[in-house]
């Protein structure tokens, strides 16, 4: 697991998008619910299931590589597993009502966001690099 946060920058700047996704979403959102907490947890509760959903799949591809032959199997079934996962999870925030699931939703969402912006955070954080 501490490889995956050492060797891997695009992780982490793929977190970094995400969680300005996050950020955006909901300086932008809060003005216009009702119901602010509501809102705030379950943006928030979709944001940390999209960042664990990027670790796993990290740590996924990292061990698919090294697997050879069986990395298909296993690289199949782990995105089986984390969708699934992704699915509980949001039913477990539906059914309770701990947060909007709206706004769970669209925090779950951030992990395409996170991935479309990883490139953007890649620039900044390579030019910090370079000064």
């Amino acid at each position: 697991m501490k490889k995956v946060f050492a060797a891997n920058e695009t992780l982490i700047e793929m977190i970094l998008g995400i969680l300005l996704f996050g950020g955006v979403i909901w300086l932008v959102g809060i003005w216009f619910v009702p119901e602010k907490r509501l809102f705030t947890v379950g943006l928030w509760l979709g944001i940390v299931i999209a960042c664990l959903a990027g670790w796993h799949m990290a740590r996924t591809l990292d061990k698919g590589m090294e697997l050879g032959a069986a990395a298909t199997k296993y690289i199949i079934s782990q995105n089986m597993l984390r969708y699934l996962l992704i699915v509980v999870a949001y039913g477990v925030i539906c059914v309770t009502q701990i947060g909007n699931p709206i706004a769970a939703f669209i925090g779950i969402m951030g992990l395409k966001a996170g991935a479309y912006l990883q490139p953007l955070a890649h620039r900044v954080i390579t030019k910090e690099k370079r000064r």
